[in-house]
């Protein structure tokens, strides 16, 4: 079955028996750059709803945070401009140690801009409280801009008037699922008890708590609601990096004041392996002729790899073109590449090309990657490489593969008989 690389949840109180092997995903995998383009971003919540309370309420976690789209520039010296002039009479802020405001208005630090992946994680964590006396109903806006150094101009800025908080003050429930901590090293077929409780942080009680199976107990403002029995998790024979995405909401049609919190992972290593294999051919033809050469990638298993946070592929194809001929035709996820590594103007003719495989590998998986070639001269036994890396140019090293002998593989053409 195909995996999807989108957040799904399994909702608090899973009525069926929840295995490993669970396909699912958190952070949108990111646009993939022009290699020689880039663009900074911010990353901020649409919406933040508070409580009433004023200064006596524990108040609101509002996270920020910059990135870029190419991992090919360093991008340094992020400025987070935060203009908090709309929001005056609506709520407060307190400054984290990284922002210094001014007025109405703050710049943040941020040393280091990372391009989005699973490493990324927001910078600048303000808190947001409702303004002593603000009423139920009042609403106002945060809104952003930021620069960077780096990219291909020396100088990112993300676009303008894109991005904004929308700020309200409401009355509801809050429900909110605490972290729990991942585990690794687990054996294959080990069952584990997932542990999460869900408190009502809000100013409501909530009229039960919709799940996939919906439970009728009221949380009333503070209390905790924890399952009828456990929730228990068993690695199957594929397992590896394993999520359980679990999310909760309130019942009888009632909002939530803060969605944020309202979803949390549990996260499982299995002790298991994959064998990711390169594979090469062998094809053979005259001058003029066009021949297909098909390439390829293979999961050996027995594990599968999935890249589901990121949705970054799990290898990328490295193909050297031999000797002799052109390539006329090269699969559709294969982008031209100079000799060194660099970028190639065009699609057809590269002496070199990186095929993305998709971001899940199943066990005994294979993706092939057919090449036309015309042939311009005989040449021998003319030899080209089909490398296996992470998407850089030099060969990858899986933490998960006990055979990396077999990451390299031969594109051969015309090769002279044995003796």
């Amino acid at each position: 079955m195909r995996p999807v690389s989108a957040r799904r949840t399994v909702r608090l109180g899973v009525c069926v028996a929840a295995a490993a092997g669970l396909l699912t995903a958190g952070l949108a995998a990111p646009a993939f750059a022009e290699e020689q383009t880039d663009q900074l971003w911010i990353q901020a919540p649409s919406e933040q709803k508070l409580i009433p309370g004023g200064s006596t309420s524990e108040g609101s976690p509002l996270d920020i945070g910059l990135y870029h789209d190419n991992d090919n520039f360093a991008v340094t010296d992020g400025r987070l401009s935060v203009d908090i002039s709309g929001i005056a009479g609506v709520a407060d802020v307190t400054w984290p140690d990284n922002c210094a405001p001014t007025g109405t208005t703050a710049v943040c630090t941020v040393p280091e801009v990372p391009v989005i992946g699973d490493a990324y994680s927001p910078q600048v964590h303000l808190t947001v409280r409702a303004a002593d006396g603000a009423a139920t109903g009042a609403q106002g806006r945060i809104t952003y801009a930021a620069v960077a150094t780096g990219g291909p101009d020396g100088t990112l800025e993300a676009p303008r008037d894109s991005f904004d908080t929308t700020v309200s003050v409401g009355s509801g429930p809050d429900l909110s699922l605490g972290e729990i901590a991942p585990v690794k090293n687990l054996q294959l077929g080990t069952a584990r008890t997932v542990p999460f409780a869900v408190t009502n942080k809000g100013s409501e009680r909530s009229e039960g708590v919709t799940a996939t199976c919906s439970f009728d107990q009221v949380v009333e403002p503070g209390d905790a609601f924890t399952l009828p029995s456990p929730l228990r998790v068993a690695l199957a024979a594929h397992a590896y990096a394993e999520r359980l995405d679990i999310s909760v909401e309130p019942g009888n049609g009632a909002t939530d004041l803060s969605e944020e919190d309202n979803y949390t992972i549990a996260a499982f290593g299995a002790v298991n392996t994959a064998d990711f294999a390169a594979q090469g051919t062998q094809v053979t033809g005259g001058v003029g002729e066009t021949v297909t050469a098909e390439l390829g990638f293979r999961n050996n298993g027995p594990a599968w790899i999935g890249n589901l946070g990121s949705g970054d592929p799990v290898a990328a194809v490295d193909v050297t073109v031999p000797e002799g001929v052109t390539v006329t035709s090269p699969p559709a996820d294969c982008e031209p590449r100079t000799l060194s590594g660099g970028h190639y103007p065009q699609r057809t003719g590269a002496p070199r090309y990186s095929c993305e495989m998709p971001y899940w590998a199943l066990p005994d998986e294979t993706r092939s990657l057919p090449f036309q070639l015309r042939i311009d001269r005989v040449v021998p036994d003319a030899t080209g490489r089909i490398v296996l890396t992470t998407g850089g140019s030099s060969p990858a090293t899986f933490p998960f593969d006990p055979q990396p002998a077999n990451n390299t593989a031969q594109l051969v053409l015309n090769a002279t008989p044995a003796a």
